[in-house]
């Protein structure tokens, strides 16, 4: 059996685009993607703390320190440049890799700069 985790985590970022005529995707500044190891073309589930939308879409990576959160394609029409959400992608661990799981999760300020990175355990959760 295998167990769906939380792998990484980008908490509070400001949307600051939304491109509804574009293929879809979510575009992330490089350097926030990098702090917590989510790889462009990963899919990551996005919540808007604004109005509770849940959306799961893939990467695409924006410049390092860009501060580029932004929505394309269907979301556009749910996620606005201003709101806050929270990003996260999550993986299938098998039992006897639990122990070594270490979710990062990134903390940012409301330019989208990283202000620090956490890393919880399951010893810590």
């Amino acid at each position: 059996m295998l167990h769906v985790m939380c792998k990484a985590k980008l908490h509070r970022l400001t949307v600051t685009g939304a491109e509804l005529d574009y293929e879809g995707s979510v575009t992330i500044d490089r350097a926030l993607l990098d702090a917590v190891g989510i790889l462009p073309c990963e899919m990551v589930q996005i919540t808007n703390s604004a109005n509770g939308t849940l959306w799961r879409t893939y990467v695409m990576t924006a410049p390092a320190g860009s501060g580029t959160v932004c929505l394309n394609g269907p979301p556009a029409r749910h996620f606005h440049p201003g709101d806050q959400v929270i990003i996260v992608s999550h993986a299938c661990y098998a039992p006897d890799e639990l122990p070594a799981l270490r979710m990062r999760v990134a903390f940012v300020d409301q330019a989208n700069r990283l202000l620090r990175v956490e890393e919880h355990t399951l010893a810590g959760a």
